[in-house]
């Protein structure tokens, strides 16, 4: 991407987001690549980064493991691996082989499942593979500590047996020696030391010439000589050559060993890159969780569609306080590619410009933005900013030829793919012709198809807004009655500077501020009052639409609960109908139960039953059982199909009205009445029934004709 003037990033303050993200890593080469931060224009570079930022934001949310936690920064180790003849120590190779280590944990980290899941992350490590000869090649030579190990070369074995059993007579010989000076008295508190690699024995000086041997020196006090006795002199000399041989030898050891690993430089650098990639990757990831960033839609043209987007240093500054950050909602299409925002000083008109900038900054550099996921952004190739003050002293330019100046550069440069930022446009000038040059200026960016955010003040370029194709308006909220800013960005409309209703407001005289009313042309005025009370018309509408969405948030929840005690109310009639089916069919079962046991009994008689009567007796209660409950099905048999041709509808039993036997359920007409009984005809047969027995019914509409 390009920029100008150089000082872009800078005025975005793009380079604290990369200082917060450099504090983040751990390796030398992911602080690198923050300082180098690459800004693309291309999609398929922008989403895979993005995309693995995201996937690792993921592992740090869920609180997986991911094996990068060990931060090596080996580059000139793996230099020297490279360089003919080289050598490494102990040292070095352990670091080269928690490089190995490291990749290998990687590389099983991302076992199929994982790869699968982070398609993104699992990329870094697609050019590359893990070796384990590396790690067999270190382990043979070397111990977990560095050191060489003794089998390493069948000469080191040799030179370390023998320097064994020589340390061995050294230390009896030597004891012997310190045991005979000590009982003599001549061995000094100390009793011995090591002096230039030699084991000697501290006397006093006023006996060491009692001692044959090598004075090797003497205390700062002069009170105690260090003297290696005779004997152990030609036992010392083996020692020192020993150690000399096995020196020689682990040179050559750990020599030959730095070339054949020199045969795995390259590999080693991929690791090292790896590994330093994750790191990048997770510093970008805990960015993210600190600034709340998501990983919003890409799209392949130029376009800002924002919602709920904050600004990351704002949004991290007003956390620490304790503060509100009011979030930014913004679109530039290609049908409204310019966006002119007007209102109140200190409003949050600069804030909004660099909210954008920043983000798509940030976007285009794969880091993760303060923004709700179904946000999008676009792909521009060039951004252009002028905010502030840019006079230049050295060019003995005024601020308004700075001005124009810039302005020239974004006339001439700007193309469909160029976002730029333009704070007070046409300020530093006589208002009515920096008004006239602004316009103008708009109107060329705009016949560009540049896509931008513009602030003024100017009543001029606020009514060319609303006019102009691909030019819109938008105003910064503010709360009149509390002369606060709001800091809430609103569409589609111009926005009121307030000059006089914060003089008002601030107690300033109000001849002065009528003085100045009549100073203003009256359209001008008009104007002005006529956006401050719209802007204020408008927070009132948007007030009661906010109040409507929370009553009709309160009647959908209400609806939900309704549509709940329903639902309950139907699931109980329905569990009432199952224990009511269910008490039927237990009061059935508990007939039957009965009619089962009477049977047996009576079987149970007739077997006992010694003489004809009795067995007589037996049949009239089986035949009584039986009638008895063939008189019931018939009585409930005939009871429902009178009750599905007839309806007791009740009143008072007269001549001519179809009235119900309770008793045997039979349906007759009422010839007269006599007394307390009614004489009912049914069929052809007339018969007297109590009135207390009969019920007034008609035939049901939809009731079959009664059959006799």
């Amino acid at each position: 991407m390009k920029f100008f003037p150089e000082s872009t990033l800078g005025q975005l303050e793009f380079e604290r987001v990369k200082s917060l993200l450099s504090e983040h890593c751990k390796t030398e080469y992911a602080k690198v690549k923050v300082q180098d931060l690459r800004i693309h224009t291309r999609i398929e570079f922008i989403h895979l980064e993005l995309q693995q930022s995201h996937e690792y934001k993921l592992l740090l949310q869920q609180g997986q493991y991911f094996p990068n936690d060990i931060p090596l920064n080996l580059s000139r180790e793996i230099r020297l691996l490279q360089i003919p003849g080289a050598m490494l120590n102990g040292e070095q190779f352990m670091l080269i082989r928690k490089l190995a280590e490291s990749m290998q944990a990687v590389s099983r980290w991302f076992d199929q499942e994982r790869k699968t899941a982070y398609p993104a992350l699992a990329k870094v490590i697609q050019h590359t593979h893990y070796d384990k000869k590396i790690l067999q090649l270190i382990d043979e030579i070397l111990d977990e500590n560095g050191i060489v190990r003794d089998g390493a070369s069948a000469e080191l074995g040799r030179i370390r047996m023998s320097l064994f059993r020589k340390r061995g007579e050294l230390r009896r010989v030597f004891e012997k020696i310190l045991s005979k000076l000590n009982k003599a008295g001549y061995v000094a508190d100390i009793e011995e030391s090591f002096l230039n690699g030699r084991r000697v024995v501290a006397l006093y000086a006023e006996h060491k010439r009692q001692v044959k041997g090598i004075l090797h020196g003497e205390s700062d006090t002069r009170r105690t000589s260090y003297i290696e006795p005779e004997e152990t002199i030609a036992i010392n000399n083996e020692i020192f050559a020993l150690e000399n041989e096995e020196s020689r030898e682990v040179y050559r050891i750990l020599r030959e060993l730095t070339g054949k690993l020199s045969a795995y430089a390259d590999l080693l650098s991929s690791y090292h890159d790896v590994l330093g990639e994750f790191d990048f990757i997770r510093g970008k990831a805990r960015l993210a969780v600190d600034i709340n960033g998501n990983f919003p839609m890409i799209v392949d043209k130029a376009q800002v569609n924002l919602r709920e987007a904050y600004h990351p240093l704002l949004l991290l500054y007003n956390k620490q306080a304790g503060k509100t950050t009011i979030p930014v909602d913004l679109s530039l299409q290609e049908k409204n590619r310019i966006l002119v925002i007007s209102g109140p000083n200190a409003g949050g008109k600069t804030v909004t410009m660099k909210t954008v900038g920043l983000l798509q900054l940030m976007i285009q550099s794969g880091l993760l933005v303060p923004v709700h996921p179904n946000s999008e952004f676009g792909i521009f190739k060039q951004l252009m900013i002028h905010i502030g003050d840019t006079q230049s002293i050295e060019f003995e330019l005024s601020t308004y030829s700075s001005h124009l100046k810039h302005m020239k550069h974004f006339i001439e440069n700007a193309n469909g793919r160029t976002m730029f930022f333009i704070d007070e446009l046409g300020s530093g000038s006589d208002p009515n012709l920096g008004g006239a040059f602004a316009e103008v200026i708009l109107e060329e960016l705009a016949k560009k198809h540049a896509f931008g955010i513009v602030t003024t003040h100017y009543l001029n370029l606020k009514v060319m807004a609303n006019k102009t194709a691909g030019i819109l308006n938008g105003a910064m909220g503010f709360d009149e009655k509390n002369l606060q800013p709001l800091y809430k960005l609103i569409i589609g409309k111009p926005g009121s500077s307030y000059t006089f209703s914060i003089a008002e407001r601030i107690g300033l005289d109000r001849q002065l501020i009528e003085r100045a009313r009549n100073l203003v042309e009256q359209d001008h005025f008009s104007l002005d009052k006529l956006l401050n009370r719209a802007e204020q018309d408008l927070q009132q509408v948007q007030q009661k639409e906010k109040e409507l969405h929370k009553l009709l948030h309160e009647n959908e929840k209400l609806k939900k609960e309704m549509q709940v005690l329903l639902d309950k109310e139907k699931h109980n009639q329905q569990v009432e109908l199952l224990k009511q089916q269910n008490k039927i069919t237990e009061e059935r079962i508990v007939f039957l139960k009965e009619m089962e046991r009477n049977l047996k009994q009576i079987v149970f008689d007739w077997r006992k039953a010694e003489n004809a009567e009795d067995k007589k007796q037996l049949m009239k209660q089986l035949q009584a059982l039986l009638f008895k409950q063939k008189e019931k099905q018939v009585v409930e048999k005939a009871r429902k199909k009178i009750t599905s041709k007839y309806e007791e509808v009740g009143g008072a039993i007269v001549p001519g009205a179809k009235v119900l036997m309770k008793k045997n359920h039979q349906v007759g007409e009422v010839q007269e009445i006599r007394g307390k009984k009614a004489v009912v005809k049914i069929g052809i047969l007339p018969m007297q029934v109590s009135l207390e027995d009969l019920v007034v019914v008609e035939e049901k509409t939809n009731g079959k004709e009664e059959e006799e």
